[in-house]
């Protein structure tokens, strides 16, 4: 039994064998028998070789931690603008439950793309540790009177709007 890297190896070697040599007589059935050399295949396939995959996947990995940076910058632009707009429509209580709510949004929003970004190279699956976040926001919210909870649970929700306008904008 051969294991895939091994297996991938010899198929690119055998893909990339440009001569072969094949016997002069044809044996009896018409089937034309090629001895294979597998050893000095020197050619790069990016598509069967296992050793090109660490630098496309640093590649990912670049690509994936800027689009998390947009995102959070677009989401603390738009943190900033409700909490004006809360402010100014419905007073400083509102503005500062929807930007403590906005600020755990980011941060339950920075635990998830952490944990997303772990997968597949030191975990398999997505931590639970960022579902603690919205409990912990309706406990205190609930706990201080200075804080509305209806507006701290619409300032979580804002890094979904980050998300959908970078959706939006993407190439």
């Amino acid at each position: 039994m051969i294991d895939s890297p091994g297996l991938c190896r010899e198929l690119r070697c055998l893909v990339c064998k440009t001569t072969s040599h094949y016997h002069s007589e044809t044996p009896i059935g018409g089937i034309f028998v090629a001895s294979e050399t597998v050893e000095n295949c020197s050619s790069h396939d990016p598509l069967l070789d296992i050793d090109s995959s660490d630098s496309s996947s640093e590649v990912k990995s670049d690509e994936y931690l800027e689009l998390q940076f947009r995102v959070f910058r677009l989401a603390i632009l738009l943190t900033i603008f409700a909490v004006g707009i809360a402010g100014f429509f419905w007073g400083t209580q509102a503005s500062a439950s929807l930007l403590v709510g906005a600020l755990s949004g980011i941060f339950y929003f920075r635990l998830l793309a952490r944990g997303v970004g772990r997968l597949g190279t030191s975990s398999k699956i997505v931590g639970k540790v960022q579902l603690l976040v919205p409990v912990l926001l309706v406990l205190v919210s609930s706990r201080f009177p200075q804080l509305d909870l209806i507006p701290a649970l619409l300032g979580f929700l804002l890094y979904k709007p980050a998300l959908i306008i970078q959706f939006l904008l993407m190439p």
